[in-house]
Formats: structure tokens, C-alpha cells, sequence
């Protein structure tokens, strides 16, 4: 990114924190619905739901569960854009209108003559399938309602739907239901699942633990509420589980809008729209990101959280968390809202209490245990005892040792804070048994860093981090651990390993990622003797492995006019592949949801004949080739 777009997005952030930001007005009836015009008309996608790497950018459009629908122009423009891919957002259509904003059609089928063909041509020119054309403000004008496309289902869909957005000339992805579509109907408010509660310093407190609490809301003639009373201390954090739907409609959506008013006074307001492209990844940040990637339940989190440079944020007073007095009480609630301004209402109330000491025990409890969770800076420690009376935990942090008092102890589990900008432990001791501690290095966000032991080396750029990382970097056998699979990052990292297995064809081993399952991700690298040196945006366990089996090609159906393949790798996956009809490049389609190839001919007049050759390549560089005649 650049540094002053970089700088202008930052400051962009800044204003909408502090509740300054305003957002331009549409133009009613500007735009038409591109699909089916003027009829009823269903989303299986709203405007900034979240995903699990990007704020949904548009609207989903159902097209009948099938493919061929048309595709209508949203208003008077001109094509500037368009790019064919087997990934991503498929075949895709951009025309840039006189107002300065831009609409997408995405996930397209096929595309209109003239265009198909002025495609078809550059395709055949570069010999190529994946394609991205920027054209010139006279080759392709269009008018409102001219058919532009069928719908599809290419690329990235999960299903044949048409994915369409509104941008404007920094990218900035706006809600398309702004401009008020007659064929969208919704009267229905969100849904409200859950409200999460989290501890954000040493000194806070909900119902006297320290952590993450949740509570199911109760709805009671269209509001919900929570069965009790919160009792909570110190600055603490709320999150909301929130989902929409559309009448008619029984998929959920998300929704676009929370706001939190504590004793009648807004401390907090996010609006899921005019969203920067380029920054959209950060809503790993906007929620739970842990809880989602376990459990893939995703709360919102209603305060600005470290490292959050989204511009979609009111919250003038800490940042929107709540830091509760002892014995003051404060009435909260938190409006859920939609695109079309339908609210949903939770209530509670938060009574300040000073946290003590109390303690239960637990018969099942049979011998002393030692774990530990991070929890922001702070380090939590769960000493189990079968002592009726609490013991401390000793932490050795250089030549120094800290005694670390039980703030409470529940179930016979004894509850240790430590504040871990105080100085990482080496290890702790308890009831006689000494454990490491096993994090190498507190990694500061916002600043170059270089971490290096006995296994690996890991470089981080200044936009690596959010927040401060307590680096975990270990191998055990043949995979190399970093971090864990919980943590996200904003910008790669750089890792160097020397691996101590035998390597028997460099050429064809890389970097795979083992993510948490048995699927193996690529993610490549570039050896420097018996070294190798990779890029990710992962935190988890890497191995590096040799793929020497070549892909695989199965023919299945040819005729005159078309061949059709199937083509799979069993591991590095499909780098490239090539058809040729006696000696002349054929057009193949990639579709790699069904892993299929299919020819489409420049001329169409012309038959196939001859001789087939086709070649495929992994990102191992092994090929497989395929030769049969027509």
C-alpha cells in the first residue's frame, strides 16, 4: 500500500472512532436490480457478513438455483473491466458509471456479444484461460437494463447466485441496498443469539472470574433480555451474536449495524458499509476471531479492539468498553439493525462489584495440576490442588521469582494473574513440580522484528501484527509449529527452516501448511542451500514434503465439438495445463470445483480433428500428458 493512501485510511479510521465520519447520500433509483428486475427477489448474501477471512463486500442474489439467468445492467456506463478466473470471483463484469462508482457482476456463466468475443480473441492473443482485461471508456458502453451476462456459478461459489457490489473510485465497497430495491422485502428483524462479556485488563471481572463469559439473551414480546444481573469490575468488553433474515427467506444474514447505549448514552456504534477493500481482511478483528476459528459461531465485538484500522466506528469513550466502578450500576443495551432499519433490542443491567476472593472446591480433583491461557497481555494460571487451602504459584522470570497469589479459586482450580509486559516467564513451579514456560518472545506490533532459535528463523513486517504476539515457535519431529491456528495476521510472515530429513529432489519439495485437520495447503518456498524460505499468512504446523507424483488426466467426453477432462494433483495442486490440436492451443476452461477442462473453439464453424495433446502441470513442476485424436 501506499503511504499517503495508507496515511488517508488511517485517518479515515480515526474520524469514524471519534463518530465524525458522514457518508454521501445515494441517489434513489440510480441503480436497478441486475437480476429479474422488478420482480420479487431473495439474497443468500448480505452486505458485510462475515466470513472467514473478509467482510462479505455485496449482495448474493438468488437466480433460482440454477445458471442462465440474464444479467442487466445497473445503470448508464461503460466496461472497464473484466477477468475470467477459476477462482475468486469467476467470470466478473465491471462497469464504471458517471457518478463516479462502479458496479460488479460476479460468478458469470458466460458474457454478451460483443464482449464474449472481443474475450475469446485475447484469450487465443495470450493463450491463456485465467485473463484480466482493463479496457477504454469507448469499446464497451452500456446502457441501464442493457443484458450484459448469464449468471453462474464460476469461481468461488458455493452455488449459482450472482455476487454483486458497488464500489466507488477508492475501492471503498458500499451497501447496495442503500439505494433502495423495490425486489428486496424485508420487514423482519435480527436475530439475537448470544452476548459475550471479556475481561480487558489485569483488574476486571465478570460474576467475580476473570476471562469470557457468555449469556443467552431470553426474547419476550419481540425485545430480549438476560435471566440476571451481570456483576462485573474493571474495563470489560461486549460482544454480540447477531444474525438477519429476509421475509420470505429462511437462510440467515448478517447485520449491518450495532450500537450500545449505557444509561441511555451511545458509547458505541459500528456500520457494516463503505467498507475499504484493502482492509476488509481486518475482520479478524471486528470479532471473536478465536471462537469463530473453534467453534465458527461468530460474535461481533461492540468496542475497537487493537490494531483495528476499519473506518466503520463510533466510539468517542475508551474505544466503546465499559469500565465498570464497585457499586455503581449501569443499564445497557445493545440494538441490533438491519439494511432496512428493522431493530432488535437486548437489555441488561451491569452492577458494579469489587472483586474478592471466594472459593469452591471439587472432590473429582485428584492430584495438583498446572495449566495456563494468554488472554490479551494477561496470563491466566489453573492450579488444580486437592489442598483444601490455596497454594501459590511460583514464576521464575530471569534470576528473579514472583509468587503469584490465587485471586479466586473455583471448583478446587486456583485462578493466578500475571501481567505479561512484566517480563515472559521461564517457568513456574508448583507443588513441588517445576514447567516451562513455552513462549520465546513477546513480538511488538507495529515495528520490524526478527526472532530466531535452534529451528527456525521468522521475520515480521511492521503491518505483520495487530496486537502483541507471545510467540510460540517449536519442531517436533519433521513439523515446525508457529504460533497456533487461532492467531490471526494482517501481513505475512517470512520463515527460514533447515529441515534435517533427507531431501531427495529439492525441485520438488516445499513448504505445506497442515492447518488443523489431515488437508495440506502450499505454501511454497525457495531453498538457499539446505535452507528453505517461505511467506504465510497462517499461524500453525508446517512440514515440508516432496510431491513427485504426477497430475492425473482422465478424458470424459469428446466429440466435434468439444473435449471435455477431468485433471487433479494429489498434492502441490494444478499449476498449469495446455491442450493443443494438431500443433494449434485450445481454449480450456478450468472449473476447479468439479476439477473439470473443457475446450471452447475460436472459430465455431470449424470442427475439431486431429490430434489432442494435452499437458498438465503441478506446482511441483511434475507433468502428466494425455494424447488421443478426434
Amino acid at each position: 500500500m501506499k503511504l499517503n493512501k495508507r496515511l488517508a485510511l488511517l485517518i479515515a479510521s480515526v474520524f469514524t472512532t471519534l463518530g465524525l465520519a458522514a457518508q454521501p447520500a445515494p441517489e434513489a433509483g440510480y441503480f436497478m436490480f441486475p437480476i429479474k428486475p422488478g420482480q420479487r427477489n431473495y439474497l443468500s448474501g448480505s452486505m458485510g457478513e462475515i466470513r472467514a477471512t473478509h467482510f462479505h463486500g455485496g449482495l448474493d442474489i438468488k437466480t433460482d438455483q440454477r445458471v442462465g439467468l440474464s444479467v442487466y445492467a445497473a445503470a448508464d456506463g461503460y466496461i472497464s473491466r473484466v477477468k475470467t478466473s477459476t477462482y475468486g470471483y469467476g467470470n466478473i463484469i465491471y462497469i464504471t458509471h458517471p457518478n463516479g462508482l462502479t458496479t460488479t457482476y460476479s460468478h458469470l456463466l458466460a458474457f454478451y456479444d460483443p464482449l464474449a468475443d472481443y474475450i475469446l480473441q485475447k484469450q487465443y492473443e495470450k493463450e491463456t484461460f485465467e485473463l484480466e482485461l482493463f479496457l477504454e471508456k469507448n469499446l464497451f458502453p452500456v446502457k441501464k437494463g442493457q443484458i450484459i451476462a448469464l449468471s453462474g456459478n464460476t469461481g468461488g461459489s458455493g452455488g449459482p447466485h450472482l455476487h454483486f457490489e458497488i464500489r466507488d473510485a477508492e475501492d471503498r465497497l458500499y451497501n447496495p441496498l442503500r439505494w433502495g430495491f423495490k425486489e428486496i422485502i424485508d420487514t423482519t428483524p435480527p436475530d439475537i443469539f448470544g452476548l459475550g462479556i471479556q475481561s480487558l485488563n489485569i483488574h476486571a471481572r465478570i460474576n467475580q472470574e476473570f476471562g469470557r463469559k457468555e449469556y443467552k439473551p431470553v426474547k419476550t414480546n419481540g425485545s430480549y433480555t438476560l435471566p440476571d444481573t451481570v456483576f462485573a469490575h474493571g474495563l470489560i468488553g461486549f460482544e454480540l451474536q447477531t444474525t438477519d433474515r429476509y421475509d420470505g427467506a429462511e437462510n440467515r444474514n448478517g447485520t449491518q449495524d450495532v450500537t450500545v447505549f449505557v444509561n441511555n448514552k451511545q458509547v458505541y456504534n459500528h456500520h457494516i458499509d463503505r467498507v475499504p477493500f484493502e482492509l476488509s481482511k481486518q475482520v479478524s478483528q471486528h470479532i471473536n476471531y478465536t471462537l469463530f476459528r473453534q467453534s465458527g459461531r461468530t460474535f461481533q465485538k461492540a468496542y475497537v479492539d487493537y490494531g483495528n484500522e476499519l473506518p466503520l466506528y463510533s466510539a468517542a469513550r475508551n474505544r466503546g468498553r465499559l469500565n465498570v466502578h464497585a457499586d455503581s450500576t449501569y443499564q445497557v443495551r445493545l440494538v441490533a439493525k438491519d439494511s432496512h432499519n428493522n431493530t432488535s433490542t437486548l437489555s441488561f443491567v451491569v452492577k458494579g462489584q469489587k472483586p474478592a476472593f471466594f472459593q469452591t472446591l471439587d472432590k473429582t480433583v485428584k492430584k495438583p495440576q498446572l495449566t495456563h491461557e494468554i488472554v490479551g497481555n494477561i496470563l491466566k494460571v489453573n492450579a488444580a490442588d486437592t489442598s483444601a487451602t490455596p497454594r501459590n504459584v511460583e514464576v521464575f522470570v530471569g534470576n528473579q521469582r514472583f509468587s503469584l497469589v490465587p485471586s479466586y479459586t473455583k471448583n478446587s482450580t486456583s485462578v493466578s494473574l500475571y501481567d505479561l509486559r512484566a517480563g515472559l516467564p521461564d517457568s513456574f513451579s508448583f507443588c513441588g513440580t517445576s514447567i516451562p514456560f513455552n513462549i520465546q518472545a513477546a513480538v511488538p506490533a507495529g515495528q520490524e522484528y526478527r526472532f530466531s532459535n535452534r529451528d527456525m528463523t521468522i521475520l515480521f513486517d511492521k503491518e505483520t501484527l495487530y496486537d502483541t504476539l507471545y510467540l510460540q515457535a517449536s519442531k517436533v519431529g519433521d513439523v515446525y509449529t508457529i504460533g497456533d491456528y487461532f492467531t490471526p495476521l494482517h501481513k505475512a510472515i517470512k520463515v527460514t527452516i533447515t529441515p534435517d530429513t533427507k531431501i531427495t529432489d529439492k525441485t520438488k519439495a516445499s513448504v505445506y501448511y497442515l492447518g488443523t485437520g489431515r488437508g495440506r495447503g502450499l505454501a511454497g518456498g525457495a531453498w538457499n542451500g539446505n535452507s528453505i524460505t517461505f511467506t504465510t499468512r497462517n499461524m500453525g504446523k508446517f512440514k515440508v514434503m516432496e510431491d513427485v507424483r504426477n497430475p492425473t488426466i482422465k478424458l470424459l467426453s469428446k466429440n466435434r465439438e468439444q473435449i471435455k477432462f477431468r485433471i487433479s494433483d494429489d498434492l502441490s495442486g494444478i499449476n498449469s495445463f495446455r491442450c493443443e490440436v494438431n500443433g494449434k492451443w485450445l481454449l480450456m476452461k478450468y472449473e476447479h470445483k468439479n476439477a473439470t477442462i473443457y475446450s471452447e473453439k475460436l472459430d465455431k464453424s470449424l470442427p475439431l480433428s486431429g490430434q489432442v495433446v494435452l499437458k498438465v502441470k503441478d506446482n511441483a513442476g511434475n507433468e502428466a500428458v494425455y494424447t488421443t485424436t478426434i
